[in-house]
């Protein structure tokens, strides 16, 4: 009976400890950022720290969340979430590699799967002593003492909190071990780990008042200077510490930054940030994406200078044809997105643009080709719920009203709108022939149930 309730409690607690606190984010509805130029730019940071970490075969997705603050986790060893301030708040490639690395060292340790079955060790230390607590409380009931009673009380709560408080040593010591990982894997990839002592340098300054106040028994992670002062020995010794940030990296890595910034904030504070005065190649970024936020009539012109700039940069065609999308032109968005794809024909997300521009400019004649085209985006990224969606116009425009409604059910579950996704495919398979690619498709969808997100930081 006892060994019973044990398990039962053990297993319903194993993933408590790991769930996501955002609202958002337990309903599985992360607020995710797509784009082309800066996942590219992660993934050349990632590569050289995958292959030194050994899971350069099964290299993990890096995942953009629309989110400022300084955070990064893994929810699982296939999938690595990185907030956009990451890479805003980083003003070197060395800093974001960093965070890369530490999290690689979650992946690479198994740190993930561990955790779950140190969790459910410590819901049953505390399991036990409730246990213990209760029958403890229950002698000094029956005995008619009130001071046993709460005694026992007392021990029951007591043996929460030292499962909880085990459970979180487990954890900080595997942040403290991804720590070294991350800093093993800057050494076998030449690479300077300045970056990463700066990011705990940021976090130590960010905590100065809160660490005064804090148990550091009740953290889930090390405190920042803790983590500082533990790397800095063997981080000033690396023979790479001194070496300077690639200047390709960093010239791409300021071209992120001033692109989130643009993309995140009001025209005006783009240009109080990037003024006519900075000349610099982001800061020209920058004020184009701000001309087109505007929705003004220079959006255009100012793009084209930035082209002039850099004519075979697919990322500045992408932005024309964006501008020219979103200013009401889907017609003449289509060659500028044709032109980003002579430079990178397999980008998935340049082929949801072209799409999305085909069926846009609502000319029947276009249509055939904005269905093979997204259907060739969604078979390199199956996760774009604007491919699909577009895919859905399409096959409603000429008629085939099932397609379009089970193009709509996938469009629907990447959003993660799992309800309105079954009503959809339901209704496609009224039309469709049972057991059929498209009819199975469908049938996944009707009685699939979402799994829980959990992370790992």
């Amino acid at each position: 009976m006892v060994r019973k309730a044990i398990c039962t409690v053990a297993a319903a607690a194993v993933a408590l400890p790991v769930t996501l606190t955002p609202a958002s984010a337990q309903r599985g509805k992360l607020p995710l950022v797509r784009d082309a130029e800066i996942e590219d730019l992660l993934r050349d940071y990632a590569t050289p720290i995958f292959k030194a970490a050994g899971i350069a075969n099964a290299e993990p997705q890096i995942i953009l969340v629309n989110d400022k603050s300084f955070n990064a986790f893994v929810p699982d060893s296939r999938r690595m979430f990185i907030n956009i301030g990451v890479i805003m708040e980083s003003e070197t490639p060395g800093e974001v590699i960093g965070v890369i690395a530490h999290e690689t060292g979650h992946i690479a340790g198994r740190h993930l799967v561990r955790l779950r079955s140190a969790a459910a060790n410590a819901q049953i230390i505390s399991v036990i002593g409730m246990i213990l607590g209760a029958g403890a409380a229950t002698a000094g009931a029956a005995a008619g003492s009130g001071s046993a009673a709460s005694g026992g009380a007392a021990a029951a709560l007591g043996a929460g909190s030292v499962g909880q408080r085990s459970l979180l040593s487990y954890q900080r010591g595997e942040e403290a071990a991804a720590d070294r990982a991350a800093l093993r894997y800057l050494n076998a990839t030449g690479q300077s780990p300045r970056g990463l002592l700066k990011t705990f340098q940021r976090m130590s300054e960010q905590q100065m008042f809160s660490r005064r106040f804090a148990d550091p028994y009740a953290q889930s992670h090390p405190m920042a200077q803790e983590r500082f002062n533990g790397l800095v020995r063997d981080a000033q010794s690396s023979k790479y510490f001194d070496k300077p940030e690639d200047y390709v990296l960093q010239y791409r890595h300021d071209l992120a930054r001033a692109k989130l910034f643009a993309f995140t904030s009001h025209p005006s504070a783009t240009l109080r940030a990037y003024p006519r005065s900075d000349k610099s190649p982001a800061a020209q970024y920058a004020r184009a994406i701000a001309a087109m936020q505007s929705r003004g009539k220079a959006a255009v012109k100012e793009i084209d200078a930035l082209i002039r700039t850099q004519p075979n940069n697919p990322y500045y065609y992408e932005l024309k044809g964006q501008a020219l999308l979103e200013g009401g032109d889907p017609r003449g968005a289509i060659a500028p997105f044709r032109k980003a794809l002579s430079f990178k024909p397999n980008e998935p997300q340049f082929l949801v643009w072209l799409g999305y521009a085909l069926v846009g400019a609502n000319n029947p004649a276009y249509l055939p080709e904005a269905e093979r085209i997204l259907k060739r985006a969604i078979q390199r990224d199956p996760n774009s719920g604007v491919a699909y969606a577009q895919l859905a116009i399409a096959h409603g425009r000429q008629g085939e009203r099932a397609e379009a409604d089970l193009a709509t059910a996938k469009s629907l579950m990447v959003r993660g709108d799992f309800e309105a996704a079954k009503r959809y495919a339901a209704r496609a398979q009224q039309s469709l022939k049972r057991g059929t690619p498209a009819w199975l498709q469908a049938d996944d969808i009707v009685s699939y149930k979402p799994p829980n997100l959990q992370r790992r930081g």
